[in-house]
């Protein structure tokens, strides 16, 4: 398990995020039009995988923005904005800023993605949400780099994660 804080206060995750060199997890999570994606879907592109409590929060909201605006752009590379918010919710958010560059992708059926990826909330007044996390998954489907961010409250690390997809 990993801890965390929430404005200082630990909390902590069910598991630990992917080993990186090891394959990705497989996954099945819901699109806003209600179909369901797998990480067979994207198979041979490059993954970003924004993972965060919910798109209802500044910081939530913040790191979709700047995937959006900063990795969309990326040659063969997709990014994934996931959380356990209604695909509902995922939708009107984009709709309201015009995020096109994403795709937003929930884990409310089942949280099966929270638990295979480890990043689940256990314990602490966000369970059971997902910690803000990033995953690059390369075009083979080997994890190339984690951040398990270590303030809730705070944004993931863009550009290691950017550097990260370019290289892999």
């Amino acid at each position: 398990m990993a801890t965390v804080t929430l404005k200082g206060s630990e909390i902590h995750t069910m598991g630990t995020l992917p080993e990186t060199g090891s394959p990705a997890p497989d996954f099945t999570m819901t699109r806003g039009d209600l179909s369901m994606a797998s990480l067979n879907d994207f198979q041979g592109k490059k993954l970003v995988l924004n993972i965060f409590p919910s798109i209802d929060t500044g910081t939530c909201a913040q790191s979709v923005r700047t995937f959006n605006e900063k990795a969309s752009g990326l040659e063969n590379t997709r990014v994934l904005c996931i959380s356990k918010d209604l695909p509902f919710a995922q939708s009107r958010f984009c709709g309201a800023e015009g995020i096109d560059n994403v795709e937003m992708l929930s884990d409310f059926r089942d949280g099966n993605f929270g638990a295979s990826y480890g990043l689940s909330f256990s314990d602490g007044p966000l369970a059971p949400l997902h910690s803000r996390a990033v995953v690059v998954i390369d075009a083979k489907g080997k994890v190339c780099y984690t951040e398990q961010v270590p303030e809730i409250v705070d944004e993931p690390n863009y550009s290691a994660a950017l550097e990260a997809i370019q290289n892999a």
